[in-house]
């Protein structure tokens, strides 16, 4: 799967969750579910990977935790909050900067039309 397709499959399962669920849960419920339905569509993923940074030589591990790495090559950052934030795209982009990966997704399961709450980053 290319990343276009991976993301559009993400979106897909992200769009089943909140159909099903709706907006007000907390991110953990979200993540639980979107886990779930990714699961149930065989796409590889792997919950809060614990992201390392080196600091002064030295690798210090859980120092940030991606909540979603899927296919080793999408992040996928969930919320749950009233609007995105200039601190949540930078959190993302973080992310992809440490790792490499070009693509990252930022969910905001909180708005009423899931469609209005997707930000696809990309480096």
């Amino acid at each position: 799967m290319y990343d276009e397709n991976l993301t559009e499959a993400v979106i897909g399962c992200a769009i089943e969750v909140h159909k099903v669920l709706g907006p007000g849960l907390l991110e953990s419920a979200y993540e639980e579910c979107l886990s779930h339905e990714l699961s149930l569509r065989r796409i590889p993923f792997e919950r809060q990977k614990s992201l390392p940074i080196v600091y002064k030589g030295k690798e210090l591990d859980s120092v940030y935790r991606i909540d979603l790495l899927v296919s080793n090559r999408i992040i996928v950052e969930l919320k749950s909050v009233e609007k995105f934030l200039p601190v949540h795209e930078a959190q993302l982009l973080t992310y992809l900067k440490l790792t490499g990966i070009k693509t990252g997704l930022l969910l905001n399961f909180n708005a009423p039309v899931l469609k209005d709450g997707i930000r696809r980053l990309v480096l």
